[in-house]
């Protein structure tokens, strides 16, 4: 992995955990954990597309990813309270 990708992933599981923590209306885990949840959200999204065999999203490729990361984090972050509660 080359130092720009690395980069670019942490960016967009920034994001995506952030995302994700206000679409559930949480407060999140501070800018590393929203780091954290987004790049394993980016995971989990990504097998859930291709498990799932949805459409490509349309559009720049980091929009595709931010989605599917989004979607992958909040799956993980309701897992989480499952879990916990």
């Amino acid at each position: 992995m080359t130092m720009e990708s690395l980069i670019v992933t942490l960016v967009i599981g920034a994001i995506a955990g952030w995302l994700a923590a206000r679409v559930l209306k949480k407060t999140g885990f501070g800018l590393i954990g929203d780091i954290i949840v987004g790049v394993i959200g980016g995971y989990i999204g990504t097998w859930l597309w291709d498990v799932l065999h949805l459409p490509p999203i349309g559009g720049p490729w980091v929009v595709s990813a931010i989605v599917t990361s989004t979607v992958g984090a909040i799956v993980l972050l309701v897992l989480l309270r499952l879990i916990r509660s």
